[in-house]
């Protein structure tokens, strides 16, 4: 399983369009082949900062998600809207254990 994360920080200005945009990425990319899970959470020490949690089958689902043009859309408006650069971290992960 691929886990992918992320931040975008809003201005105050563009925070209202940043979340709209980000909820539409969110629930357009769960109907995607390979997505397990994807969800965007407002940050409780910094209201202005938006947090994404994805869960992606593998590699190639990602790299697929991450070739849907409106993917590539998404990151490009985000860029004019965000107060600073955006983060995206991916890792390798398996379940070792469900509590």
């Amino acid at each position: 399983m691929i886990v992918v994360t992320g931040s975008v920080t809003a201005r105050p200005e563009t925070f209202d369009e940043v979340r709209r945009l980000s909820l539409e990425h969110v629930h357009r990319s769960r109907t995607e082949p390979g997505c397990i899970s994807h969800a965007v959470h407002i940050d409780c020490e910094n209201p202005l900062r938006l947090v994404f949690f994805e869960q992606w089958a593998d590699k190639a689902a990602l790299a697929a998600h991450f070739r849907v043009p409106a993917s590539g859309e998404f990151v490009y408006a985000l860029r004019s809207l965000a107060a600073a650069p955006t983060t995206i971290d991916l890792y390798e992960a398996s379940r070792i254990e469900k509590l």
